[in-house]
């Protein structure tokens, strides 16, 4: 043994020199080390199969491709421009569309011109006229054959009496102005001084002669020959004014309806108060030729 431990020692002396173990680390406890080393785990590429290499970018953008068929795009249409308004048609135009409205019907009196020497008849009627008192003027013809007016021997009536002035001056045909001066004398005045005690002074007319046809449209006016009269209101001697339409006195109203029926005959249609709006401020007095003389009044 002691020939052993000899020869050894230059071996020893003679050997490199070896780090020493860390005992810092023996010191702590034993390292204990994994069965098996961690598999590195693969995430989910952009491209979605794992273990491709990356495909180099693009030196240009790529271009769209197509939309499959059914599919709808996800950016928003482009903008539509607002209809512009229609152009506001001038006043007094009418649209093509909108029905015309209907033309009177045609009036066999709107055709009747005045001849160069008066008829009997007209100067016949202007005798009673002067027996009656009534105070007139002859005028130029009036004739619309487009409008269908017409008037060939028309008067300017100023009053109803010798002693009945008519406000203002009305025009009309002979035979209205002697219907309208026969009844005042016949009726009016006498109802006047039975029912209100004063004799009648005047009366104010509404309208007489107008070329226009009914409001329906459907037929010419008789205004429109000369052959109506609207009466507005009575004035009596004593200053008493009797208005149609308005709220009065018991007799004042009692001398209204009196004169308003006793119209119906000597005037084949009577209109006034509750006939229809368009006369509830007058009394309408009209010689309209109806079948069998038959009359129309309300």
């Amino acid at each position: 043994m002691a020939f052993s431990r000899v020869r050894l020692l230059p071996i020893l002396l003679f050997a490199p020199l070896l780090p020493l173990p860390d005992m810092t680390a023996a010191m702590a406890g034993p390292v204990v080390l994994p069965h098996s080393a961690p598999i590195p785990e693969t995430g989910n590429r952009p491209d979605g199969n794992a273990g491709e290499k990356p495909q180099p970018e693009p030196q240009t953008p790529p271009l769209p491709q197509p939309r499959p068929n059914g599919e709808e795009s996800s950016q928003p249409a482009p903008p539509v421009d607002a209809p512009h308004p229609l152009a506001k048609p001038p006043a007094g135009a009418t649209r093509q569309d909108e029905p015309k409205p209907a033309r009177p019907l045609a009036d066999p009196r709107s055709t009747v011109i005045a001849a160069e020497k008066m008829p009997e008849e007209e100067l016949e009627c202007r005798k009673r006229l002067n027996a009656l008192g009534v105070r007139f003027e002859d005028r130029k013809a009036e004739q619309n054959a487009v409008a269908g007016c017409s008037l060939p021997y028309p008067l300017a009536i100023k009053s109803l009496g010798t002693s009945i002035d008519l406000a203002p001056e009305a025009l009309m045909s002979c035979p209205m102005a002697e219907a309208a001066a026969r009844f005042t004398k016949a009726v009016i005045s006498p109802a006047a001084r039975a029912q209100l005690g004063s004799p009648l002074k005047s009366i104010a007319q509404a309208s007489a002669y107008v070329c226009r046809p009914r409001h329906n449209g459907r037929k010419m006016s008789e205004h429109a020959f000369g052959n109506a009269l609207d009466i507005a209101s009575f004035t009596l001697a004593n200053g008493t004014v009797v208005e149609v339409g308005a709220a009065l006195p018991q007799k004042q109203a009692e001398f209204l309806v009196a004169v308003r029926k006793a119209a119906c005959g000597p005037f084949k249609t009577v209109l006034g108060p509750g006939s229809d709006a368009d006369h509830a401020r007058h009394l309408h007095f009209d010689l309209e030729t109806r079948r069998n003389g038959g009359t129309f009044c309300q």
